[in-house]
């Protein structure tokens, strides 16, 4: 009977294929992704004043939007709801007159495409002076 213990075997570990391994992955991810920035839109969002109070302008337009998504237009709902029928009642207050500066109020429950929907169709017309109407919150104080 042999009781002399074996001499053990270090174990070896191989980082060779390891090392290989984790090149060629960063190889194809390097060739993979592309370093092209995609087009950005910059926006600059709209702040609400405590201190200044909006200047009325008797020659705006004013635009209501109701939590269903209904169009007032300076104080008279529209038959419906379409955008073509927005562009001819804004066709009408306008004219020609492109410049004139719109404000837009919306219910705080309106979904954001009826918004945007003003927003297009005053677009389309070539309005630039768009208004949003904010209220502050006074619980937030």
């Amino acid at each position: 009977m042999n009781l002399q213990p074996r001499a053990r075997e270090q174990p070896e570990v191989n980082l060779t294929p390891l090392i290989d391994v984790v090149l060629l992955l960063l190889i194809f991810f390097m060739v993979s992704t592309s370093f092209v920035r995609e087009s950005e839109i910059h926006i600059e969002l709209p702040q609400a004043n405590d201190s200044a109070e909006a200047e009325a302008d008797d020659t705006g337009v004013d635009i209501l939007i109701t939590a269903t998504g209904s169009y007032i237009v300076n104080g008279r709902p529209l038959v419906n709801d379409r955008p073509e029928t927005l562009r001819r009642a804004l066709q009408q207050l306008l004219g020609d007159r492109a410049d004139r500066p719109v404000t837009i109020s919306a219910d705080a429950r309106t979904t954001h495409q009826s918004v945007v929907t003003v927003m297009d169709v005053l677009g389309g017309l070539g309005v630039a002076r768009i208004n949003v109407a904010t209220v502050n919150d006074p619980r937030a104080d």
